[in-house]
């Protein structure tokens, strides 16, 4: 027990140190994120015992440059290039015009949270999502008297509606998977839970956005500067890879920057370095928790933690707790809900076929709740996208959640209250 305890003391350091940045600062921006995992890193480092400082050191590197984090490394940096390219040439504020013209300001709120829904839907990706819908977000918000925080929080809650329910979701072909259920049954399994939950948070955000002010557009929308935006969106829905969308996105902002005037050739590289510059904090602070956790992990954190919450499970409800709480802690040390839900998938269906869930609840419950807790990680791809491409903080944006958090109550209710499974 005093090993797993042990294991688990980044985690318990990261959680203290947060609380005391928010209690200091009223908040915790992206710099005193990073200072909390610099010094959970080094906790993580020194608490690990039975090996060598060296190998210690190996470990943690191998977590920080793990394939599946290196390749959201090029994601933050192709998306930070374009955010910032596309700015500088107008091409943000062209489709910020276009979005107001078609949607009126105290509808903005609700729309970017359906076009997110929507969108994330098609793509099976809520960082695709984000990538795509954050900077038009971003610009409405400028241009509207609504909070950013809020309207960000309104894309980062739809782009997980889609994640949660697409075909073509790695979280939900994982999950099925694991379950040993078909993706169709699944499908129809768990939107009878995220529909009302998307239609609330709609009406929600509906009401919260009613009182935008409405604000002026162009005269003449310059169109051919909103070409880079509607390629990135058309291309995300029809399932293209996000970093080929991006690297297509960055090139069309080099040339129509470039035909119209916007910039010289030099212009488009300062302004693409410094889209890159932008997102080195939001890069380290990954790369630091896959480091963390990659230690958590070799001490047997995981392990630990699964025996605890498994031991004493005697019920069916009881066993879908477990397989929310393990599903939930896994996404918490993974910062990754795909990761996550195969760390466990074995053993929650071991614990489903133990107590007689049916697969396709098992596979919803996994999903649903590792989409419920990566939506609310300040540390998550997801948030740190959102905060990088906003130029705000990733604290600041979880009040907002209204979609995850009421996806997490929806779960709990189906727990509590479900009589037959």
């Amino acid at each position: 027990m005093r090993k797993g305890l042990l294991a688990l003391m980044p985690i318990m350091a990261m959680i203290v140190l947060l609380a005391v940045f928010s209690i200091y600062y009223g908040g915790v921006s992206n710099a005193p994120l990073l200072l909390v995992f610099v010094l959970s890193a080094i906790v993580a480092v020194i608490g690990t015992r039975g090996i060598p400082f060296k190998e210690r050191i190996t470990v943690f590197s191998s977590g920080a440059g793990s394939p599946n984090l290196l390749l959201m490394v090029w994601i933050f940096m192709l998306a930070g290039a374009f955010a910032v390219s596309a700015k500088e040439m107008g091409a943000a504020g062209a489709m910020v015009d276009l979005t107001l013209r078609i949607l009126p300001a105290k509808f903005a709120l609700t729309g970017l949270f359906i076009a997110a829904c929507l969108t994330s839907l098609c793509m099976g990706t809520s960082v695709g999502t984000i990538v795509a819908l954050m900077p038009i977000a971003a610009g409405v918000a400028e241009k509207t008297s609504m909070a950013l925080p809020l309207v960000a929080a309104a894309v980062v809650g739809g782009a997980f509606f889609g994640d949660n329910l697409s075909f073509i979701s790695d979280t939900t072909i994982v999950a099925t998977q694991t379950q040993r259920c078909k993706l169709s049954d699944k499908f129809r399994f768990n939107v009878r839970m995220v529909i009302p939950a998307a239609i609330i948070v709609a009406v929600l955000y509906f009401f919260l956005g009613n009182g935008a002010a409405e604000i002026a557009t162009a005269d003449s929308i310059q169109w051919w500067k909103v070409v880079p935006y509607l390629a990135v969106l058309i291309c995300a829905a029809c399932g293209i890879d996000v970093l080929i969308v991006l690297i297509l996105g960055n090139l069309l902002t080099c040339i129509t920057g470039l035909c119209d005037g916007s910039y010289d050739l030099m212009g488009w590289i300062t302004s693409t370095l410094n889209g890159v510059m932008g997102m080195s904090e939001l890069i380290l602070i990954s790369m630091l928790a896959g480091g963390i956790f990659a230690l958590i992990s070799h001490n047997g954190g995981l392990e630990f933690v699964i025996e605890r919450i498994t031991r004493r499970v005697k019920r069916r409800s009881g066993a879908e707790w477990s397989i929310c709480a393990l599903v939930a802690f896994a996404n918490i040390c993974t910062a990754n809900n795909t990761i996550a839900i195969l760390s466990v998938g074995d053993i929650a269906r071991r614990i489903s076929e133990q107590f007689d869930i049916d697969p396709r609840r098992s596979a919803s419950l996994l999903d649903t709740t590792s989409c419920c807790v990566q939506g609310l990680l300040p540390y998550g791809a997801q948030l740190l996208m959102a905060s990088g491409l906003a130029g705000i903080s990733a604290m600041s944006i979880v009040p907002w959640l209204f979609y995850p958090m009421l996806l997490g109550l929806v779960v709990a209710g189906t727990i509590i209250f479900r009589k037959s499974h």
